[in-house]
């Protein structure tokens, strides 16, 4: 039965298709060269769209797509899509990072032999009719200086194919260590040292506001004599218009470039007009196989998110396989339901959020469990608060979130604890998994109580002493509330004992009333799991 609408709104191969094709929970539609009026007249009605880079998805499309759920890109760059809008409205924004990197990389080697040797040149002066061997003297790549900026997975590739064509490489990578850089042979220089020292500079980085003009007319002055510049990275990485003089001006060698920061070029644009630098149209992730892989992927991530909640290549939320879904998904929900317990139980203003993880749940990877207890916190009093934008609206709130761990966990194997702390005081609950699936709170406020945090739960304060738990139970007879579990907690010194009841229907204000109403009673609170 489907339960999901899949808007596939740029080319998509047909193996791409066939994956949301075959799932019975998916409706896919096809409907590629929207214009920006037509998609907003549609996207209300779907839960992800499927793009490339041709789809630009801003602040209105998002705007309009009340079901978003999640957007896949074919691709690596998320440039056509706000991100930040989207992780505001709670979207996961998915990319392809490893089905074109092989693609990429080849096109950068491409694109600097061309350059290298002038083979377009040669090529248009032979296709002329002209014989010009002496003009299009080239030189050789061997015990060259290469130097990559960013050494991601496309940067990585293309140090390693360098290397077969005996360069010398040196890389610049703020993110990079001197043992990760040894273990790939490369020497990791800075930035300023490797203009100054390269025959050729590539750029493999993403465009972010801290790499937009990486390369100005300043660096480009720093640069070798006679270097050469190839990006088939992003567009706006480089001042185009100074690598243009500079080509010019003989301080650059030659230049290449796959990418630009307007797509397509003007056609009075600077490079197009200089010799010794050739242009592609983007075509870096232009071949059959990296297309198949991209579709592939993208498809693959949208369907797995949608039937199983597993999370792939997320640029905005933390990415969590099927397999690992698997084994950490209950806790997980433990984590959400903990988050919601200390969030309904908390009075007054909220400042800080404590997750403390003990045990051997301590080892694994504790993000998808952070999140979802800030997600369980703050939609208790935040509307549409989901696992992408949890952080965000913590961050916005100016709430505290702090994280602990700890290898020893009392009395049970592994325990997760979440505090909430503000104006009028603490609340802290905590729980452990029982089995491998099965969530139980086992304290709240330091008190032991065993609850299973599963629908509807009335929890009370009330002296003990005898017939206390009885009238509660008249009451909600009388109203027709059915119990199907009961704990009880012994009541501390000087401490009201506490009782966990599970209803089976929300508990109305005036029942509750009526229940704080009964001599001997604290507090009565209907939650909900």
């Amino acid at each position: 039965m489907t339960q999901y609408r899949v808007l596939v709104s740029d080319k998509l191969s047909a193996q791409g298709l066939s994956v949301f094709e075959k799932s019975k929970e998916i409706q896919v539609d096809v409907k590629t060269g929207l214009k920006k009026d037509e998609l907003l007249a549609i996207i209300g009605d779907y839960d992800a769209l499927a793009i490339r880079s041709a789809t630009k998805v801003d602040k209105d499309v998002l705007e309009r797509g009340t079901k978003l759920k999640v957007i896949g890109r074919a691709g690596i760059g998320v440039d056509n899509v706000d991100v930040p809008e989207a992780s505001r409205r709670g979207i996961i924004v998915m990319n392809t990072p490893d089905g074109n990197v092989i693609t990429t990389a080849e096109h950068a080697i491409s694109m600097m032999a061309a350059l290298t040797r002038r083979i377009p040149q040669a090529t248009a002066s032979m296709k002329a009719g002209q014989w010009e061997k002496s003009k299009f003297e080239g030189r050789e790549l061997y015990n060259k200086v290469l130097g990559v900026v960013g050494l991601g997975k496309i940067g990585k590739i293309v140090a390693s194919r360098a290397q077969g064509l005996k360069m010398r490489v040196i890389a610049f990578d703020p993110f990079l260590s001197q043992e990760q850089a040894q273990e790939l042979g490369v020497e990791l220089v800075s930035k300023d040292e490797l203009l100054t020292r390269s025959d050729y500079v590539t750029l493999h980085v993403p465009l972010l506001d801290s790499t937009k003009m990486l390369l100005d007319r300043a660096a480009l002055d720093r640069m070798k004599k006679g270097a050469f510049l190839i990006n088939c990275a992003r567009g706006g990485l480089v001042d185009e218009a100074a690598v243009a003089e500079a080509v010019k001006s003989g301080k650059l060698g030659g230049a290449a470039f796959d990418v630009f920061a307007q797509e397509p070029p003007p056609a009075d644009h600077p490079l197009l007009s200089v010799d010794n630098v050739i242009l592609t149209p983007h075509l870096g992730a232009s071949t059959s196989e990296a297309q198949e892989n991209v579709a592939l992927s993208v498809a693959e991530q949208i369907v797995a998110f949608l039937e199983t909640g597993a999370v792939m290549n997320a640029v905005n939320a933390p990415s969590v396989s099927a397999e690992a879904m698997a084994q950490v998904g209950p806790w997980v929900d433990l984590a959400k339901k903990l988050g919601s317990l200390a969030g309904q139980l908390h009075s007054g203003g909220l400042s800080k959020i404590q997750m403390r993880y003990r045990g051997r749940i301590s080892d694994g990877s504790l993000e998808p469990l952070t999140i979802a207890i800030l997600t369980g916190v703050l939609s208790v009093r935040v509307e549409n608060v989901n696992e992408v934008n949890a952080p965000l609206v913590a961050e916005e709130r100016g709430i505290e979130c702090v994280e602990e761990k700890t290898a020893t966990a009392r009395d049970f194997a592994a325990l997760v604890a979440v505090r909430v702390e503000g104006d009028e005081g603490a609340t802290e609950v905590e729980g452990t998994l029982v089995g491998a699936k099965e969530p139980l709170v086992v304290r709240v406020n330091g008190v032991r109580l065993e609850i299973v945090p599963d629908g509807h739960l009335l929890l009370t304060q009330h002296h003990d002493k005898p017939g206390m738990v009885g009238k509660i139970g008249t009451i909600l007879g009388q109203h027709q509330i059915n119990i199907s579990r009961m704990t009880l907690a012994e009541s501390e010194s000087g401490k009201p004992a506490q009782a966990a009841i599970s209803v089976d229907a929300a508990i109305p204000e005036p029942v509750l009333k009526e229940l704080r109403a009964i001599t001997g009673v604290v507090e009565a609170r209907s939650l909900l799991f």
